[in-house]
């Protein structure tokens, strides 16, 4: 199969296309064939070699954990699907290998859930990781409920817009920062929008006098700190940037994959609750320029890389 793979850490440059041996199918998982991926910023921190401590890479890796695509064969312990389902997975193992990058993954079920059917699959394939992120965050995290204002920072980008729509359908009153340009987007989100940079906590404090009831923070450092000023009595913090929220009496949030919240994501999407805008799709040759337009960091939702 063609894919994308890397031999040693490093960045965009290490990124080599060819051919790759189909991936084994165990008993609990099924291959998928891949319609679509996307590039997160923990693709290419991983390539780096930041998740080192705690993940082991047998190389090549294939990069990528979020995907879209069709059942091909399903293992012999696998009866939740069949050939021809489309479905979408945050295919995260406990080690770097087997990528969605490629025109062939292999999926436990554990990861996976049906694709909803209004979408394609290049918007399909953003859901996995920053959808589960911002639902597992507020759902878990921060236990928003009805009534609740809920800050969000990052909020234009890929996590932060899930984040924004999921709060609302919570019944939250979200305000999120973005930079100018993200405002009137933030808007049609839902959200009330203000500026990152000097004098953010005095702007909010002007939206939320009584404070906020929960912060998601997607950024770390100063937003991070200005955050937990900002809360009301018995507010909540998380992060998923910066583990220094432990210290300010906040969670810090890591992503697992869930098939039931997977699925939710999709029923949410199904019924217009959740949109996914995406930024710019590459093919699989070019998944080391999609990578560094995220790292760049001003894409507005998500990157896509269409594969078939």
């Amino acid at each position: 199969m063609k894919a994308i793979s890397y031999r040693r850490y490093g960045g965009p440059e290490v990124l080599e296309y060819g051919e790759r041996p189909e991936p084994k199918v165990g008993p609990d998982a099924v291959l998928i064939r891949v319609k679509a991926a996307a590039v997160n910023p923990v693709d290419w921190k991983a390539q780096a070699g930041y998740l080192e401590p705690v993940l082991d890479a047998v190389f090549p890796v294939v990069p990528g954990w979020d995907v879209s695509g069709v059942v091909e064969r399903p293992g012999p312990a696998v009866t939740e699907f069949r050939p021809g389902d489309e479905v979408i997975g945050y295919v995260r193992e406990d080690f770097l290998s087997r990528g969605t990058c490629a025109e062939y993954v292999a999926a436990p079920i554990r990861t996976l859930a049906r694709k909803p059917r209004n979408l394609s699959f290049e918007q399909a394939a953003g859901i996995p990781l920053a959808g589960l992120t911002a639902y597992q965050s507020l759902s878990r995290a921060l236990k928003v409920t009805e009534g609740d204002t809920v800050l969000v920072h990052a909020a234009a980008g890929g996590v932060g817009s899930m984040a924004v729509q999921l709060a609302r359908h919570m019944g939250a009153r979200v305000i999120g920062t973005a930079s100018e340009r993200n405002h009137e987007y933030l808007r049609a989100l839902g959200a009330e929008p203000t500026r990152y940079g000097e004098g953010l906590a005095d702007r909010v404090r002007a939206l939320a006098p009584n404070g906020v009831d929960a912060v998601l923070d997607l950024i770390g450092g100063d937003a991070l700190t200005a955050s937990s000023a900002l809360l009301a009595p018995g507010g909540r913090l998380a992060s998923i940037a910066d583990q220094a929220v432990l210290g300010l009496g906040g969670r810090y949030v890591f992503v697992r994959p869930d098939p039931d919240d997977l699925q939710d994501l999709t029923d949410l999407a199904e019924r217009g609750a959740l949109g996914i805008e995406v930024a710019e799709v590459f093919p699989l040759q070019k998944t080391a320029d999609a990578q560094r337009l995220s790292m760049a960091g001003h894409a507005r939702g998500k990157i896509a890389i269409t594969v078939a």
